[in-house]
């Protein structure tokens, strides 16, 4: 796949289920505004992509937020065993901390074999985190705060998606996939 189809892919899904779902009440502002930044990586390897990692993360610090507030690094080669993807993450902490990005920027992580700690495999919450390519989102704090502030309920978030993901089920979520053309 080219990396145009991989972004149209991925900005289906954000626009079908974060956005479509209210997943993710913040997503749609920042999408209809186009301030989302969308990367394809070619790295293979965990090295590769956290150089790719930093370099974003040194973008996004400098860009101008009404141009740029947030960035999906999309890695579609590069570690797409779940396993080594959240091993992974601590890495990009890490490299987060060391770049002095804490308190400027956070990631957020999304799989297509995405598993909550606390989930078995098969559990459809799982898929409010389950995208079409493994990826790395990248936010800017005060974005996040603002947004926060904004909306009254933030911390009911995550339980508020477990019951949407719940209801419509795994017939449900395949539902959203299907081609409406027929």
């Amino acid at each position: 796949m080219n990396p145009a189809d991989i972004v149209a892919t991925t900005q289906r899904w954000l626009e079908v289920a974060v956005i479509g779902l209210n997943l993710c009440p913040f997503a749609k502002a920042v999408h209809v505004k186009q301030q989302i930044r969308y990367v394809v990586t070619e790295a293979r390897s965990a090295d590769a992509l956290l150089s790719a990692l930093r370099d974003e993360m040194a973008l996004l610090a400098r860009a101008d937020p009404q141009d740029i507030d947030t960035t999906l690094l999309i890695h579609p080669q590069a570690l797409t065993d779940f396993i080594e993807y959240s091993v992974f993450l601590r890495q990009a902490d890490r490299a987060l901390r060391q770049g002095g990005y804490e308190g400027v920027l956070q990631i957020a992580s999304f799989h297509p074999a995405y598993v909550f700690a606390d989930s078995a495999p098969g559990d459809v919450e799982n898929c409010s985190n389950r995208s079409p390519f493994p990826m790395l989102h990248l936010l800017r704090e005060d974005s996040v705060e603002q947004a926060v502030a904004a909306f009254p309920d933030a911390a009911d978030i995550y339980e508020r998606n477990i019951q949407t993901l719940k209801r419509l089920g795994h017939e449900g979520w395949r539902g959203l996939w299907k081609d409406p053309s027929g």
